[in-house]
């Protein structure tokens, strides 16, 4: 919710700071890079203490750094707040994927695809804020809200924390899944970092409704994923994903060409549905992998998720800051980077098969 909220207010911290792309570029560099740090010593704290803990301690720090910047009266003091909320998003990020798997653990059933559900409602709640109050102001608003879910909310205690060097886990098959993970965060976190930038300044979309990028992407990406256990049933992993992989393609495709925000729109929604499951097939088949088979499953899957979310990031350079940097004169020639990468998925989409797709 928080991290939509920021992002769909981008055009408006571009127009604020005067930033230019290349700028924009290198402060979302910034925050990304500070993120994976954040994620990291979140891993080797909560080693200590209990990801419960780590993961409240990120969230008040997320409410702290929202009014610093919403309300900072220069760049220095809002690329501070900045940078502080990216090291207290890595941590977040890191620590609420320890507590999913822990409760899928507890009640031994998946629960990924639905855990990233909920990670979808709160982009739209961020992105629907975004669209009734565009101004920067209105994030302020959303530090009440982490805040009380930093301190009220009910955690698991301490989620089992096991150290990945020390399990044995097969490297080739998880690296080809974390590719597939990195394709996903790629075309991501490209979509909800600039698309409402795309709309704006590219499209001259009204500013009211850059949100637009966003709310609409994440709605069929939400849906899709409701659909989405049936349909992988029903076709298998490795079919659902390369079909994915070319309808992602060609939406990316109508948005690089779109000749009005409006089409732009319809090219975002369908990317949405389009690219929806790859992150949870991903999650699915790197704990099929580290489980193997045995007595020692649960734990290897501990191990294993602890740093498979760390493929998140680097998907999420290409997308935020790659995607930025090829851009920097027309934001067409940035869509067109995770346009022809996606198609990736397709020759590694064999990796995601279970043992129901062999």
């Amino acid at each position: 919710m928080v991290f939509i909220s920021l992002t769909t207010r981008l055009p408006v911290t571009q127009r604020t700071w005067d930033l230019s792309a290349t700028q924009m570029s290198m402060m979302m560099l910034m925050m990304v890079l500070l993120a994976g740090v954040g994620s990291f010593v979140a891993e080797q704290v909560a080693k200590r203490v209990s990801s419960a803990g780590v993961l409240r301690v990120g969230l008040v720090a997320i409410a702290a750094t929202l009014p610093l910047m919403a309300f900072a009266n220069s760049l220095t003091m809002f690329l501070a707040a900045l940078g502080t909320y990216g090291v207290a998003l890595g941590a977040v990020d890191a620590t609420t994927n320890a507590q999913a798997v822990a409760v899928e653990h507890q009640y031994g059933r998946p629960l990924l695809p639905s855990f990233y559900g909920a990670w979808t409602l709160g982009g739209l709640v961020g992105s629907g804020w975004a669209l009734m109050s565009p101004g920067l102001g209105a994030m302020g608003w959303l530090s009440v809200i982490a805040l009380a879910v930093g301190l009220g909310a009910r955690f698991i205690k301490r989620a089992p924390v096991i150290d990945p060097d020390s399990v044995k886990v097969p490297l080739k098959p998880l690296l080809l899944v974390g590719a597939g993970l990195v394709l996903f965060y790629m075309v991501d976190t490209a979509a909800q970092t600039w698309g409402p930038t795309y709309l704006g300044h590219t499209l001259n979309s009204p500013t009211r409704l850059v949100a637009l990028a966003t709310f609409p992407y994440l709605l069929a990406s939400g849906l899709m994923r409701l659909l989405g256990d049936r349909l992988v049933e029903k076709m298998g992993a490795p079919r659902v994903l390369k079909l994915g992989a070319v309808a992602s393609a060609l939406s990316l495709g109508l948005i690089v060409v779109a000749p009005t925000w409006q089409v732009a729109v319809i090219g975002f929604t369908v990317l949405g549905a389009s690219a929806a499951v790859i992150a949870p097939l991903s999650f699915s088949a790197a704990a099929r992998i580290a489980a193997g088979s045995g007595e020692a499953g649960t734990d290897r899957v501990d191990a294993v998720i602890a740093r498979f979310n760390q493929f998140n990031y680097l998907g999420a350079l290409l997308g935020s800051v790659a995607t930025g940097l090829v851009g920097a004169n027309s934001l067409r020639y940035g869509f067109a980077l995770p346009m022809v990468l996606i198609l990736l998925l397709i020759p590694l989409a064999p990796a995601f098969a279970g043992q129901e797709d062999r």
